[in-house]
């Protein structure tokens, strides 16, 4: 007989900063199918601010406020929309606003205080302003931060994901000096795990995982630095030791590319701009920002608030679409 198909997850759509593009690629997301094939969205935002940004995407079902996450499952022909006691500001496209920044603050923490109780499988974040949260009185200065706080994660992981690329980073966020110095074997071998555990939960049997170098040419064993040979391969001997299917340390100039034609399921990169420059000359509108490392599932679009272009229709949501997507994937769903 047939397996059962198990129902789509439901997943948190967290609105974001209701003056960037967050409620446009909302809306415009959810006026497609395949966002409500791939799970049973419920958005944690302002009913207002998405029922405004229909007039871009009509074919939104219109939103409904629900109270929470047991209401939001009982709507039908309506997009649920849990405010959580906070439904913002009046939206101002392109407005830096802290009160906005306060409401997507609000939005998020509820969402991930569902994800801990279970009562969610997993969310997915759009955009929020990092000045407009701080001057909110927020004390971190982004999702990463904040999530991992709530959640106790201790060691995280900023990746980006589309589906022939798939880049893990060993440290995100930092200057340049800061992330060389950090290129260690414990937090490359922690990092090669990471990804091992997340390309298991998309159902890849046996993965294959490349490492990047960090210096032009691996190195040339030694003559332009000696990072490959103290600490990334000794990182690698141990992710084999261990099970994983993990090779490198490969020049960072060609790996990424062997990737995208199929070679390799995963790169670990050495810091930011190594693993994002490629992938965003590749697939800037799919890509999808996933933090693992976390005891939740938390998939974002992979840009900011484009507040420039907010409340102009001009929004694309090709990102969101594959965030929703790659969250579905994560929880174990599969169609």
């Amino acid at each position: 007989m047939p397996a059962e198909k198990s129902p789509p997850p439901v997943l948190a759509l967290t609105m974001g900063d209701v003056n960037g593009v967050g409620p446009e690629i909302l809306a415009k997301a959810l006026a497609r199918p395949e966002p409500w094939q791939w799970c049973r969205p419920v958005v944690f935002g302002s009913v207002r601010a998405l029922d405004e940004a229909r007039r871009f995407a009509p074919a939104c079902p219109p939103p409904v406020a629900a109270g929470d996450v047991a209401s939001a499952l009982k709507v039908t022909g309506a997009v649920p929309v849990v405010e959580c006691g906070v439904p913002g500001p009046r939206p101002r496209p392109g407005v830096m606003d802290p009160e906005a920044g306060g409401a997507a603050v609000a939005w998020i923490e509820s969402a991930v205080l569902e994800a801990m109780s279970k009562r969610i499988a997993g969310m997915v974040t759009c955009p929020i302003s990092k000045e407009c949260i701080i001057l909110s009185g927020c004390a971190h200065t982004g999702h990463t931060t904040l999530i991992a706080a709530m959640t106790g994660a201790l060691d995280y992981r900023m990746c980006l994901f589309t589906d022939t690329m798939r880049i893990v980073h060993i440290t995100a966020h930092m200057s340049l000096r800061n992330a060389i110095e950090s290129v260690r074997r414990d937090r490359i071998l922690r990092t090669i795990d990471i990804t091992q555990d997340a390309l298991g939960r998309m159902g890849m049997e046996r993965p294959r995982v490349a490492v990047a170098a960090l210096n032009p040419h691996a190195g040339e064993a030694g003559t332009f630095g000696r990072e490959e040979i103290d600490e990334i391969m000794p990182a690698i001997e141990a992710a084999r030791a261990g099970g994983v299917n993990c090779s490198g340390p490969w020049p960072p100039d060609t790996v990424f590319r062997r990737m995208h034609l199929g070679e390799f399921d995963a790169v670990v990169a050495m810091y930011h701009d190594q693993g994002h420059i490629p992938l965003k000359l590749i697939a800037m509108d799919e890509g999808v920002n996933v933090t693992l490392g976390i005891p939740i599932v938390r998939t974002s679009v992979d840009h900011g608030t484009a507040f420039d272009i907010a409340g102009k229709g001009l929004a694309r949501e090709e990102s969101l679409c594959a965030a929703i997507r790659m969250a579905a994937q994560l929880t174990g769903w599969t169609r």
